[in-house]
């Protein structure tokens, strides 16, 4: 992309400024205002000149067209706070904690909880983020560390930090907010990073009633830049940066970088400053905030300020840009302004902070970063350069710790295979190792266990937790929610779609409503598009007498009609029908399906993963095995899909904690499933309690719970089906591990009942307003659980 003219020339200050960068001067604040203000051509050389001291600075370091990232877990030790920034979900008052079931702080084992998770999937930094000393306002806050024997927030910070690299050897990045030089000192033993945004240096924001940091003692920018004075003074690698949009003016974004590469000059050793890295985050506006109708920052401007830093900081500096908060599509323009590490990215873990913006795949991050022409590596918490330069920046306590996971040459992180969970694929049940007898204890003891290490339970105890009852079912459900709400977060999720039953395909219209033709499909989904929906989810045999083409010439019609939509498309049943009907074979029949407009593919059409189960249930679905191969199939040759479960029949405990351990094995080999579905058997043959006299919602509970903790780690969301359970019992399922609400089901304008499930609805505003009862953030999603683009970027 290049930028067209604003005007025949360039303002005299931008020429000056630009002529000064290309000379590699030093820009002060009204050379780096004029900058920030560049447009058309300007703007152009403004990236060219960014991007070329990005080059030359990776050069020097010895990583040449490197772009790094942390492998992280996120975790919000509380979110409490004594701030009230205007912009901010993050935090919670103790009346919303009551609401949420939700801990003052989170315990020790809730931590180890989650990281040891993170562990096993390779991370090797814990982010400890949190509010600033909710002690000062929230006698809450006072009365649980009084319990638990700390001093102060910090003080706790400082014991879990220890404890995350003492059990695990992980490191800890600590992001507590303000703290004096004294607290920094006693901290620094902990971790060999810390951290605070600057924001800005503007003091109209802080003092100006109605501005977002009015009221909030922690953002006096003074207060601020001596904090990041004072890291320096105790040789703390530190990490900072600038937030674009949040109603400072452009000077005062010249101001703020000017102010941090000072503050970073003061603190030289050896020519090495104490700031690891800098930060330009986008504000992106929130709902439920008092910024929540503030525009996002414009893209330009925040381009703009990524080249800018650059040219301030200088070549060594790490210039970071969050990628969960821009479009892939903005990718091109963040590296051409010198950015060169997308900061930490979490394979377990949500961004906290911003809910509502999933990190990306990271294999997607890779290829990207690829197509970029840079190449994608880890590295740790702390900056390679402050990893070679430990004995000046790092406590000698942690230099073995570090040294055990970074690389000695690079200072990146050491290349290891993320650990994987050893589970059979192949059986009706998977062998799985016993636990120790002084471990079978409670059903509480059980599930903290299971939070901390699905694999370490035995199949028996497994069953024991699928079959609690009264306060154990309690303790069972609260403990999944936790492992919930610390990995993939807060946000409730839902895909906007239709339903097409291709079962009802004909060669040619007729008066049934529940069949149609393929003009009917270029309709429907135009339509469906049209209603707002980003996804069409087609699946069902076609009838004997029907082209198995069909298949995709249903495919082919609906992207025709509407190029935007997302197709979900086609059951391993279905596919094994065009692969033998079609002459295709399966690998083929995956290809056409790619080729016609397929993105991700349903893993439907089965119940249990139990040939007893099938022979007595569905007799006609796809047998177990031959729909594990359609399945796995499928994900090698690039299609993510759903995974579920049909519960509530004949089927055993021991099958279902069979199904999910292989499902959990398929995962382990694909990395292909999104989410996982527990849906209760509807009709005669369901319906069946595991536990004689157990309430259904209790059945449910169980379910859901049990299925958040044997898949955590490897399928990330629990999908409530709330046609099956309806929405007052999916409020309380979202409450017992689940994290999503699937799709809104349009009927649409055009032949509703050609979608399975015709006549069930959930309005957008519903799903939100279930997720605004449980004081959780509401999210739209794709299918795939990415963020829907814009309409705009469609056209």
């Amino acid at each position: 992309m290049t930028f067209a003219a604003s005007s025949l020339t360039s303002p005299p200050e931008t020429a000056r400024a630009l002529d000064l960068a290309a000379a590699c001067g030093r820009l002060e604040v009204d050379d780096a205002a004029a900058l920030l203000a560049a447009g058309g051509p300007d703007l152009d050389q403004l990236l060219e000149l960014a991007g070329a001291m990005r080059d030359a600075g990776l050069e020097a370091s010895g990583r040449p067209r490197v772009i790094t990232y942390s492998r992280k877990v996120f975790v919000p030790l509380t979110t409490l706070c004594r701030d009230r920034c205007h912009y901010c979900v993050f935090v919670d008052t103790p009346g919303q904690l009551l609401k949420k079931h939700k801990p003052a702080f989170m315990s020790p084992g809730q931590v180890l909880a989650v990281v040891r998770q993170g562990q096993a999937m390779g991370c090797k930094e814990v982010l400890l983020t949190l509010g600033d000393r909710p002690e000062d306002r929230w006698p809450e806050a006072r009365a649980w560390l009084d319990d638990h024997g700390f001093a102060s927030t910090l003080d706790y910070v400082g014991h879990i930090a220890r404890l995350v690299t003492a059990e695990t050897g992980l490191l800890a990045h600590l992001n507590p907010g303000v703290m004096s030089a004294g607290e920094l000192r006693m901290l620094r033993p902990t971790a060999p990073s810390m951290g605070m945004m600057l924001e800005t240096t503007s003091r109209r924001l802080f003092e100006e009633p109605g501005q977002v940091h009015f009221g909030s003692p922690d953002k006096d920018p003074a207060l601020r830049l001596s904090v990041i004075d004072a890291a320096g003074q105790e040789r703390i690698p530190f990490t900072t940066g600038i937030l674009v949009g949040i109603g400072e003016t452009i000077r005062d974004r010249a101001e703020s970088l000017v102010e941090l590469r000072d503050a970073n000059e003061r603190h030289r050793i050896d020519g090495q400053g104490h700031i690891q890295e800098v930060i330009v985050q986008n504000f992106r506006a929130k709902p439920r905030t008092a910024m929540q109708g503030a525009p996002d920052a414009e893209l330009l401007e925040y381009v703009a300020a990524v080249a800018v830093a650059r040219l301030v900081m200088g070549p060594r500096m790490r210039i970071q840009v969050p990628p969960n908060l821009s479009d892939p599509a903005e990718f091109d323009l963040l590296v051409r302004a010198g950015a060169d590490d997308w900061g930490g990215v979490s394979p377990l873990t949500a961004d906290h902070v911003n809910p509502e913006r999933p990190w990306p795949h990271l294999e997607d991050l890779a290829l990207r970063t690829a197509e970029l022409g840079f190449e994608l590596r880890e590295r740790l918490t702390a900056q390679p350069e402050f990893v070679l330069g430990a004995g000046t920046w790092i406590d000698p306590g942690l230099r073995p710790a570090v040294e055990r996971l970074a690389d000695p040459a690079t200072g990146l992180a050491r290349v290891t295979p993320a650990a994987s969970s050893q589970v059979q694929s192949s059986g009706d049940t998977p062998a799985t190792p016993a636990a120790p007898a002084a471990r079978r204890t409670g059903i509480r003891r059980l599930a903290e266990t299971a939070a901390s290490d699905p694999l370490a339970l035995d199949d028996a105890e497994w069953a024991r937790l699928l079959e609690a009852t009264g306060t154990d079912l309690d303790s069972l459900t609260e403990t999944a929610d936790d492992v919930r709400r610390y990995t993939v977060g807060e946000a409730v999720s839902l895909v906007v779609n239709r339903n097409l039953t291709s079962s009802g395909l004909r060669p040619v219209a007729t008066d049934d409503p529940v069949t149609f033709s393929l003009d009917d499909v270029g309709a429907i989904a135009a339509d469906a598009w049209d209603l707002g929906a980003t996804e069409l989810c087609v699946q069902g045999l076609l009838p004997g007498d029907v082209d198995a083409q069909g298949y995709l010439d249903i495919v082919r019609a609906a992207k025709a009609a509407a190029p935007g939509i997302h197709l979900h498309a086609y059951r391993p049943q279905d596919v094994r029908d065009l692969a033998e009907r079609g002459g295709l074979g399966l690998d083929g029949a995956l290809a056409a399906m790619r080729d016609a407009g397929v993105d991700t593919v349903p893993g439907t059409g089965v119940k249990v993963l139990s040939e007893r189960v099938r022979a007595l249930v569905a007799p006609a679905d796809l047998a177990i095995e031959p729909w594990v191969e359609g399945i796995t199939a499928a994900h090698r040759a690039g299609f993510r899909s759903t995974s579920v479960i049909f519960y509530g029949h004949v089927e055993t405990a021991a099958e279902r904690i069979a199904h999910l351990r292989r499902l959990r094995a398929i995962q382990d080999e694909t990395r292909g499933f999104t989410e996982f579905v527990p849906i209760p058997l509807p009709g005669p043959a369901g319906d069946v309690p595991l536990v004689a006299g157990r309430a259904p919602i209790d059945e449910h509970r169980a379910m859901v719970a049990v299925s958040r903790l044997l898949l955590s780690g490897s399928i990330p969301h629990v999908q409530i089906p709330w046609t099956r359970v309806g929405r007052e019992a999916s409020a309380v399922l979202l409450q017992s591990g689940g994290d999503d609400l699937g799709g809104t089901l349009l009927d649409g304008r055009v032949k509703p009942e050609t979608g399975i499930e015709c006549g069930l609805e959930l309005p957008v505003a519903d799903a939100s307003a279930i997720a605004a009862r449980l004081f959780r953030p509401f999210r739209l999603r794709t299918t795939d659980y990415r963020e829907p683009r814009s309409r705009e970027a469609d056209r």
